[in-house]
């Protein structure tokens, strides 16, 4: 699977364009991911979005694991995804979200959260397979995707008390907004609906869109 191909994919989605090819910024050497992580609790990850700010100049490196990669390129979700390839998929999609959200609000000269970047992750994660499953014929239950991405999150023993709080909440309120999408229009067939809203809630702040999510509970 190409990267670049899974990002033309969100954008579709989400009707946005960013200029930049995701491809140009990815990393697949663990040891390279390490020396330029700069954050102060850094741990061992198959994916990470690294960042680095000076001023008004933005640096930017995906890292997704080379294995990752290689396992993408032999069993492509884009073609057919299924259990053997959906993890992968799922931090593909994470980093690649992650790389569109933040270049996307940068044009915009918009700041964003690690809570609203998580946030919008785990939403993209919900979205993506389950275009990908219509557009692949296979029956999908939105209630059994959303209960495998909301319902039993396993978390990495190394994130500190701040991190995994982040982690918490935005798996919180990414699936309530999930059980939205899935009772207004998955229910009921009403997909292109589906599309106009996520496009108003991607160009919300992290704000707006909790307000919005509470508000529906």
């Amino acid at each position: 699977m190409r990267l670049n191909a899974l990002q033309k994919l969100l954008e579709r989605i989400y009707r946005v364009e960013v200029g930049l090819d995701v491809e140009d910024f990815l990393i697949t050497d663990p040891e390279l991911a390490r020396q330029l992580d700069t954050s102060i609790n850094p741990r061992e990850s198959k994916e990470k979005l690294l960042v680095s700010q000076q001023g008004d100049q933005l640096d930017l490196a995906l890292f997704l694991d080379a294995s990752v990669m290689a396992r993408l390129s032999e069993d492509d979700p884009l073609v057919s995804l299924h259990s053997e390839n959906f993890v992968d998929f799922l931090l593909a999609v994470e980093g690649v979200s992650h790389f569109l959200y933040l270049i996307w609000n940068a044009g915009v000269e918009r700041g964003v959260t690690l809570l609203e970047l998580e946030m919008q992750a785990e939403v993209d994660k919900f979205v993506t397979a389950t275009s990908l499953w219509k557009h692949q014929g296979r029956n999908l239950v939105s209630s059994e995707l959303r209960y495998c991405l909301f319902e039993a999150p396993a978390y990495d023993a190394a994130l500190d008390r701040v991190q995994r709080q982040r982690y918490e909440d935005a798996n919180h309120y990414a699936g309530k907004y999930c059980l939205r999408l899935e009772n207004r229009y998955l229910k009921t067939a009403r997909a292109g609906a589906m599309m106009e809203e996520l496009r108003r809630f991607y160009r919300l702040t992290q704000g707006e869109k909790i307000r919005l999510i509470d508000s529906a509970a």
